[in-house]
Parts: C-alpha cells; structure tokens; sequence
C-alpha cells in the first residue's frame, strides 16, 4: 500500500519493505537534512553541535539522541504479537530502552485489523497458557481498521498489526520489542523467528484493560479545527489537525515540531523559507524556527502535529 496510496518508489530487495523510518536517529540509521543552509547534515551532527537550534528544551535520549521515532508501517501481512517494556521493566534487562508508540491509520484494506490490549475476560494465566500458540488471539482486544482512527499503546500493552494496514507509528526512540507469538509463520531462512516469551511476560502489563482505540473525527466543518490525539502521555504530544485553510502555529523558540501530510501534500513556511512536505511524509520544524505556517491545497487535508513532552 505504501508505494499504491502514498506513491512511494519502493527499493527491490529480496524481502518485501514493510517499514519506512521517517524521522530517525539511531547507531544504524539517521535521518539527513533535505533541503536549506544544512543540506546533507544529519540529525545526529546537528544535536551534537546545534542542540539548542534543532531540539532546544526537548530531553534526549539516555544516550543523548533525538527522543522520538517517526515511521511508516506497512502491513501486507499481520505482523507479529509483541510487547515493549517501560522503563521499569528496562532495569531488568541491561540495553533495552522503554517504548510507549501510538499509531494512526493512514489506509487501511476492508479485512484490515487492529490487536491491541488484553480482553477483560482473559485471565492472566490463560494468556501465558496460549501466549505461543495461535488461539491467544481470543485474548486480545480487536478492532476494524478505519482510516483516521488512532491508537496509543502504552509501554506493557499487548498488540499486533494486522495485514492490510498502512500506518504511521510516532513512539520513543527505541528499538527494544519482545515478540511473543510469530502465528506459526517460519522466517526467510525457513526457520522460525526468535521469540521472547520471557522477558515479554516480565513486561505486559496485565492490569490494563483499557481500550487504545482513538476514533477518528467526523468533522465535515468549513474552517480548520485541533483534534488532539495524544494529550495524556509524557513522550509526546499528538494533534490531527483538519485544515481547509493555511494553520500558523509557533514553536515558541523552546522544542521542535514534526509536521506529517496525511491526505494531501502541504507546504511549511517560516522565516528561513518554504519546504514543500509530500503526503505521507514529515518534515521537522527546528526548535528555533518560532513563527511558520503550515500551507494547504484546494482540499481539505488532514496533518498530524507531534511535539516532545
């Protein structure tokens, strides 16, 4: 779907590309600057040596990185049921980072489904009783997947993706995921993946049975509107923003903004110039920039506007 509805030029590779990191700083992968004066320098160079310009007041990472992780998820297939720890949990297990993400559904096929949480019904010994085996699915909350609809799933949460979802996932930078269950599926090697049923059970958080599911808005209003997404969480702040006309906002010169087209291309303009942001794609707003504009089409549009907690 991501290179169908998105029109993204997908690499050939000897396995399908299920995930595009848009906004990246780890020791594997970092993002690099586009566009402006800084044209080739990547996010990790301009936190090293323009911190206060680029991130400004935002915590980093333990490992003083860039805190937070932009992708886009493609699901062709459903993908594994997995946990990721919160920080307590991190103590635990030496180089394992906390990950709380919350994903919103850019498109999504008419079987496309959500796996997130734990049923109320399902005890905590019937999980760990069908965690491995392919009936554990009658323990997990599911939901049909809608275009617009948005998801938090907080550090202990229980979830999958299943096939047929194109999603943008906003979360802690972190790589740390605890995969409990594979559906009985064999690797590209024809060998079962690695499971981490131990450390994963250390991790879920099994008093929570909250629903994640943010609906979307039914909003058909002529002017724009802020729909907040995220408000609770002490990572990130998420806000759908329904644009009809040009939106002004500010950084306030204190923590960066990530702006992401979802239904149509934008452009961003402040004093240092204007970037043109392609759907399905997010551009940065440095800390410093203060003043800008995000600016629309003919088209109603939807964009999602993160900003660090």
């Amino acid at each position: 779907m991501m290179s169908g509805h998105l029109g993204r030029r997908i690499p050939k590779t000897r396995v399908p590309v299920a995930e595009a990191w848009e906004i990246v700083d780890r020791e594997d992968a970092v993002s690099v600057v586009e566009n402006g004066p800084l044209s080739g320098e990547t996010l990790r160079s301009l936190i090293e040596t323009r911190r206060e310009e680029t991130v400004g007041d935002s915590k980093l990472t333990p490992q003083g990185r860039f805190p937070l992780l932009v992708k886009l998820i493609d699901a062709g297939k459903r993908l594994s049921l997995q946990v990721h720890p919160d920080q307590a949990a991190c103590a635990a297990h030496p180089g394992a980072e906390p990950k709380t993400e919350m994903w919103y559904i850019v498109a999504a096929k008419p079987e496309g489904r959500i796996f997130a949480g734990l049923k109320s019904s399902c005890t905590q010994r019937q999980f760990i009783k069908l965690a491995s085996l392919p009936e554990v699915e009658e323990c997990l909350q599911s939901f049909k997947s809608a275009p617009g609809d948005a998801y938090f799933i907080n550090a202990g949460t229980v979830h999958a993706i299943g096939a047929g979802n194109l999603l943008l996932e906003i979360q802690q930078n972190s790589d740390t995921t605890y995969r409990i269950s594979d559906w009985g599926r064999l690797g590209a090697d024809g060998k079962p993946r690695e499971l981490h049923l131990e450390q994963a059970l250390e991790c879920v958080n099994f008093a929570d049975r909250s629903s994640p599911r943010i609906p979307a808005v039914a909003d058909e209003a002529k002017f724009n509107r802020k729909f907040p997404i995220v408000n609770k969480c002490p990572f990130f702040h998420v806000d759908n923003l329904l644009l009809v006309d040009d939106w002004r906002d500010d950084t306030g010169k204190s923590t960066f903004h990530l702006i992401t087209a979802i239904d149509n291309g934008v452009a961003v303009e402040s004093g240092s110039g204007t970037v043109e942001v392609e759907r399905g794609r997010t551009c940065m707003v440095p800390a410093t920039t203060g003043a800008y504009k995000i600016i629309v089409g003919s088209e109603r549009t939807s964009v999602i506007k993160t900003i660090p907690q």
